[in-house]
């Protein structure tokens, strides 16, 4: 950062933005005051950045395999090396509790590591006499320039899903996360230039809609990741689509978690506050419905009650938070207007967080403690929506199959987890269920760094 305003980073170095641009502010969460500006990148300035993308990459996808692995190596000792400032700048703006930050950057390392052996990853095929006196081969080559475009939630780990490997492939990378918390990308960018990355391999813009679109409609970007909600997802596809690019566009979740009547309740209570609550509810593999077998779903939801009202709402800087606050106030008015509905709508509300207890004091604040509602029902939004914060919903069932029917007909199919110590249940569930990645007595089967993203 340069003062209290947020840089892009271009060339290796930093960059404010043009004079007199568009800026957004970027809130401390925590307390609600305005910690710094971030400049929001015009068409203009994208197109600039691309270009210089364009002449770093033409060098970069000549350089050795060796030469990529070790750059890749010295970013992962670097990210090692300050994890806990990377943590910390993650807190800051986001504001989920130090520990799970730390988790996150050892999530991201991950892929790190996983990039580190592009020399093995990259080797091509042959085959020999594919037609008489003729041999075949076929050899893996970079798009040339790459980009990705991250949302709010996940800084460290979800950056790191995409530019070790585009960067590893030989292609130059540029990265558009977030404005709402934009300091931990510049960060990464910072460390990987560090670690040899030649000037213009990697650049971070940030911005709004102007940005994206200038990104997916440019012609020399030959490829879009895209991480975010449904809408967006939608429109990045569509439009990079249109523009003759490879698109990668991963959309909104709404996770179901179903406990059979044989399943270890205090397992599966502990795993759905887990799993409901973990980073206040601000991830797309998040638990948002835990599907409960008629027999059991009394004492399952008085269990889960019993661990959700111990739950610690705070700063994510404060030992002993497990809850952080919300990104912006807008979004916590959001997550608590369906709490209204679900009330309104009948649903029975067993745990209120919408008024909770700060420690110190929430000042302004973006706070929403832990709800968890009962009786719900498909129809209602709650349910229906991706909420994105800390409301969990239990929904009863009568068996198995009308738990995977359940789920089956919900439009979201990211994850999905089965409580259970059945093991023809188990294995019947895996086969039957139609979402992407599946956990049994696990309540977040998100795939380690070396499988690749499974949601459907």
């Amino acid at each position: 950062m340069v003062g209290d305003r947020i840089y892009h980073w271009h060339h290796g170095s930093a960059w404010t933005g043009a004079e007199g641009g568009r800026v957004a502010d970027v809130f401390d969460p925590a307390t609600g005051a305005v910690a710094r500006q971030v400049p929001l990148a015009s068409a203009d300035e994208v197109d600039e950045v691309v270009a210089a993308a364009v002449a770093a990459a033409s060098e970069w996808r000549s350089s050795s395999l060796t030469k990529r692995a070790k750059t890749l190596f010295a970013f992962r000792e670097l990210i090692v090396r300050h994890t806990d400032e990377i943590a910390a700048l993650i807190t800051a703006e986001h504001g989920k509790v130090l520990d799970d930050a730390r988790g996150e950057v050892a999530r991201g390392l991950e892929v790190v590591e996983f990039a580190c052996g592009i020399p093995h990853l990259l080797k091509g095929s042959h085959s020999e006499s594919v037609s008489t006196g003729a041999d075949s081969h076929s050899v893996r080559q970079p798009v040339g320039v790459a980009a990705g475009i991250t949302p709010l939630n996940l800084k460290a780990k979800k950056n790191l899903w995409m530019l070790p490997i585009a960067v590893a492939c030989g292609n130059a990378f540029v990265l558009k996360p977030s404005e709402r918390d934009p300091s931990a990308s510049v960060r990464l960018a910072e460390l990987f230039t560090d670690a040899g990355l030649p000037d213009g391999v990697l650049s971070v813009l940030h911005g709004d809609h102007e940005a994206v679109d200038a990104l997916l409609t440019n012609p020399s970007v030959g490829a879009v990741s895209f991480v975010g909600s449904t809408p967006i997802a939608r429109h990045v596809f569509e439009t990079a689509a249109t523009s003759g690019k490879r698109v990668q566009a991963l959309g909104g979740a709404k996770n179901h978690m179903v406990v059979l009547a044989d399943a270890d309740l205090d397992a599966a209570a502990d795993a759905a506050v887990s799993a409901g609550y973990g980073s206040a509810g601000e991830r797309c593999m998040a638990i948002s419905v835990v599907v409960a077998a008629d027999a059991i779903a009394d004492e399952l939801v008085a269990k889960i009650a019993e661990r959700t009202r111990t739950l610690r709402v705070g700063a994510g800087t404060v030992e002993g938070s497990d809850l952080g606050p919300l990104i912006t106030a807008a979004h916590r008015d959001r997550v608590a207007g369906y709490v209204d509905a679900g009330v309104e709508a009948g649903a029975e509300l067993v745990v209120d967080g919408r008024d909770p207890e700060v420690p110190g004091g929430s000042g302004d604040g973006f706070f929403l403690g832990p709800c968890l509602f009962d009786r719900v029902d498909p129809s209602m939004s709650i349910y229906t929506d991706e909420i994105f914060g800390p409301v969990l919903c239990v929904v009863r069932t009568s068996s198995l199959a009308d738990a995977v029917s359940l789920v089956n007909a919900n439009p979201y199919g990211n994850g999905v987890a089965l409580f259970t110590r059945d093991g023809a249940a188990a294995r019947w569930f895996e086969a039957e269920v139609e979402v992407g990645m599946v956990g049994i007595n696990v309540p977040l089967p998100v795939r380690v760094g070396f499988y690749s993203v499974g949601g459907r």
